[in-house]
């Protein structure tokens, strides 16, 4: 992952691309204070507008960003910065619109309020995802070739407690954006057993979450409500999870499965115990 706040990148500019289209562009609006937006655009030949939306995902998923939403056909596609360590998460908005044979792609990075990010990270970041946009043949190959990307990043190593707080944070904010952050991303998840308990054809591994709010509250503040953290036991694990005692301490490698927003429980699956 490369935060907008990082190195500076020295890619060249395709060659369907109109020359300093994107650095000319870059623009900045508002402040830490009320929120800063960064803005860039680039204006590329021979291309459509799903295609370079299509483009985009497999540049933004390789860089580390989740991909909250895609709709190529209508030029549009939410990205958002995954959170790290005490940083919050922001979205990228990625727009494409026709003009003639052409289309101008446009990038969108808003940050929240006290949230502070150099000009010239931000500058660097989001022009070397629209440079790498390509018109042409190439840019349709490339647009194949990213369908449903996602972002490859290693397991993501948290607390039981902490996660349960961090996905109820964002649940609290837009339920309907979790599955699509969380999606394809694997998890190593700290903690105790809350129970083991057979699921279909596997086993199920419950955390120990606080089941009272004023419990959480005293670590973390005010929730409305807590998520639940369950670890579907892989292949092969079955002698391990009835091995479980409750109250033992876990630590266990899954992949996302699903989210329940009415129930406020998150699944992961195919989980391995881990050193």
């Amino acid at each position: 992952m490369v935060p907008l706040g990082g190195l500076a990148l020295a890619l060249a500019l395709p060659a369907a691309a109109r020359a300093g289209t994107c650095e000319d562009s870059f623009a900045q609006h508002g402040n830490p204070i009320s929120g800063t937006r960064f803005q860039a655009q680039v204006t590329i030949d021979d291309l459509t507008p799903p295609v370079a939306i299509r483009q985009l995902r497999g540049i933004a998923a390789t860089r580390g960003y989740d991909i909250l939403s895609e709709e190529a056909d209508d030029g549009s596609m939410l990205l958002e910065q995954p959170r790290s360590g005490s940083a919050r998460p922001f979205p990228i908005i990625a727009t494409a619109l026709a003009e003639q044979a052409a289309s101008k792609v446009k990038l969108e990075a808003k940050l929240p309020a006290g949230m502070l990010a150099g000009a010239g990270g931000a500058r660097n970041e989001l022009c070397a995802m629209l440079n790498a946009v390509k018109g042409g043949p190439e840019g349709i190959a490339a647009a194949e070739r990213s369908q449903g990307a996602v972002s490859s990043a290693g397991p993501v190593v948290i607390d039981a407690l902490v996660l349960s707080q961090q996905i109820s944070q964002e649940a609290d904010t837009n339920a309907a954006s979790i599955p699509s952050r969380y999606q394809g991303k694997t998890y190593t998840i700290k903690g105790r057993v809350a129970s083991v308990a057979k699921d279909g054809g596997a086993y199920r591994i419950d955390y120990d979450i606080p089941r009272s709010t004023n419990d959480l509250a005293i670590r973390f503040g005010k929730f409305r409500f807590l998520t639940q953290i369950s670890c579907l036991a892989a292949k092969g694990q079955g002698a391990y999870a009835l091995s479980l005692r409750n109250g033992q301490g876990i630590r266990l490698t899954g992949q996302y499965k699903d989210y329940d927003p009415s129930r406020h429980v998150m699944w992961f699956e195919g989980c391995r115990p881990v050193d």
